[in-house]
């Protein structure tokens, strides 16, 4: 289950209030500039900063790699 597209414009980190790159074949939102990563469970973005998840360094490379070749961009404007 995919975001919709209208909630994509809007979504941003609770923490530093800028965009985040959504993986929807993950069910994952990113924020690459803390490593931090928010689940969404059955199309509901789990944004409580409390709900983050620390992303070690090989996997923000895979990320931002993964984010870069698919032509992933952030959920707004930064």
């Amino acid at each position: 289950m995919t975001l919709d597209a209208r909630l994509l414009e809007i979504l941003a980190c609770p923490t530093d209030k800028q965009g985040l790159l959504y993986f929807a074949d993950e069910d994952l939102l990113y924020n690459p500039r803390l490593k931090k990563a928010y689940r969404v469970h059955e199309g509901i973005p789990v944004m409580l900063p409390d709900e983050a998840i620390d992303v070690a360094d090989d996997e923000h490379t895979r990320l931002t790699a993964k984010a870069e070749s698919e032509g992933i961009t952030p959920t707004f404007g930064d």
